[in-house]
């Protein structure tokens, strides 16, 4: 009798033992699921947020690349008006030039002289000088900031073509293909220009030969 007392105590130890395992085990796989199903939430929303950052970039990239566009337009617009202007300038001072030649030329030759009665004649003042030193070098200056104006325009579409900031310098050789058959303006008074970092007005060396702000 005893012995089937032990064996039946036994055997309830045996299906304790086994309860208590399984719920603990049912425990942990309930946490486990509840871990899953914490895991997949933070996954989509993971992608959400990876779709949405995704969306904003295309989105802010396709509108940096239109403003880009449109200032490179810009610029070669602005480019394009600032060659012609430099090209009817020279035109013009051409022809200014041809009729200064014309003029002085006028001058030189002697001019037929009537006959006054003489108490009516007066001393005749001396011709004034011709002007022709100051035309020339107004011409010089009109011509030196049209340049100026050429080399900022060329310097802006260098740095908007190559990604530069306002504190990068280009030189000369960087310029060149921006200008009409590859040549850089010089200074028609032997000026000296000098190019300056982006965010800054080009110079001369010559005193008054200034681009206007």
């Amino acid at each position: 009798m005893t012995m089937k007392r032990w064996v039946l105590w036994l055997c309830v130890a045996a299906l304790l033992t086994t309860e208590v395992f399984l719920f603990l085990a049912k425990s942990q796989k309930d946490a486990a699921l509840v871990q899953l199903h914490e895991a997949r939430q933070v996954a989509v929303q993971l992608r959400a947020q990876l779709d949405q950052l995704k969306n904003s970039s295309v989105a802010t990239l396709s509108a940096e690349n239109a403003r880009l566009r449109a200032e490179n337009q810009n610029l070669t617009q602005k480019f394009s008006r600032l060659q012609n202007e430099n090209t009817q300038l020279h035109k013009g001072n051409q022809q200014l030039k041809r009729q200064l030649q014309t003029t002085s030329d006028a001058e030189q030759q002697p001019q037929p002289q009537q006959p006054m009665p003489a108490e009516e004649q007066q001393p005749v003042a001396a011709p004034e000088p011709a002007t022709d030193q100051s035309a020339a070098v107004a011409a010089q200056l009109n011509t030196c900031i049209n340049n100026l104006r050429l080399i900022e325009a060329a310097k802006q579409q260098w740095a908007l073509d190559n990604s530069k900031t306002d504190d990068d310098v280009p030189n000369a050789l960087e310029l060149l293909p921006y200008f009409q058959n590859d040549v850089f303006p010089t200074c028609p008074a032997g000026g000296t220009y000098t190019i300056n970092a982006v965010g800054v007005l080009p110079t001369c060396s010559v005193p008054g030969h200034v681009l206007p702000q």
